[in-house]
């Protein structure tokens, strides 16, 4: 008697046997999607990414052009080292004189602007020379004192010293071949293809930056054309449809990516 009820117990506490088909339940509940922030979950997050990004949120709404302090015409040997602090202005860079010559230390796309307003017919002269092997002199004119690419960028020897451009608003623009096969036999401006915004270049290879050499550059811009001449010789144009001019568009800078250039001798005059 006392097996029978053994048996009966182990039958009990035995698992039912699983029949074909069915699904096992698990013993654990699957995974749930996190409910809904509530309202005051929800504040604080935005309070702790606008807190974060508060510096940026100031600089792109808040910020306000570097007054000029500067008269034309305006020329500057380097001369003196309290120049780049009082004449010029930029978001960042090591920029600072060295043996009487400006020294653009590789500054990634950071300029020195110069603190005076262009006029719209203008004409820009330097020396200039690059210690590094890849060439890239760089200039903007006609940005607006404070970012890159915000007018007219102009490199010599770009690229591991493969081309030159002048670039409207973008370095990396298309050129402006592709740009005029996109209005086919129109006019740039009429066609629509042409706007305030587009971003384009011309480009060219006279000849690469030789290392160590000085150069003399002269940017001139004559109602629509931009012309650059480099030791008195032409050395590239272009005749912008729609030129950038006006308040935003009224400034001159030095520049450089990685590689180290010395300036000198920059002169500004209206023409």
């Amino acid at each position: 008697m006392a097996k029978v009820q053994q048996k009966e117990a182990e039958k009990k506490d035995a698992p039912a046997p699983v029949e074909a088909g069915s699904e096992v339940a698990s013993a654990e509940p699957g995974w749930q999607p996190p409910g809904k922030l509530g309202r005051v979950s929800l504040a604080v997050v935005v309070g702790v990414v606008l807190l974060i990004n508060l510096p940026m949120i100031h600089y792109f709404l808040f910020r306000s052009p570097i007054a000029a302090n500067q008269a034309l015409p305006f020329s500057d040997d380097f001369s003196d080292r309290t120049s780049v602090a009082q004449k010029y202005n930029s978001t960042g860079g090591l920029w600072r004189t060295v043996d009487g010559q400006l020294l653009s230390p590789g500054v990634k796309n950071n300029p020195l602007w110069l603190r005076a307003n262009l006029p719209n017919d203008v004409a820009v002269d330097f020396d200039v020379k690059s210690m590094s092997p890849e060439g890239d002199i760089k200039v903007e004119i006609f940005g607006d004192g404070s970012d890159h690419a915000s007018g007219y960028v102009l490199i010599h020897g770009g690229w591991n010293n493969s081309i030159s451009i002048i670039a409207r608003l973008d370095e990396h623009a298309p050129a402006l071949a592709a740009v005029q096969a996109q209005a086919g036999n129109q006019d740039l401006v009429a066609s629509g293809v042409y706007r305030n915004d587009t971003r384009v270049r011309v480009e060219a290879n006279p000849f690469p930056v030789q290392i160590g050499r000085t150069y003399h550059w002269r940017i001139e811009r004559r109602g629509k054309v931009i012309s650059w001449a480099i030791d008195g010789a032409p050395f590239m144009r272009f005749e912008d449809p729609m030129p950038l001019t006006g308040k935003g568009h009224d400034r001159f800078g030095f520049s450089s990516w990685e590689a180290q250039l010395y300036f000198d001798n920059l002169k500004v005059e209206a023409l």
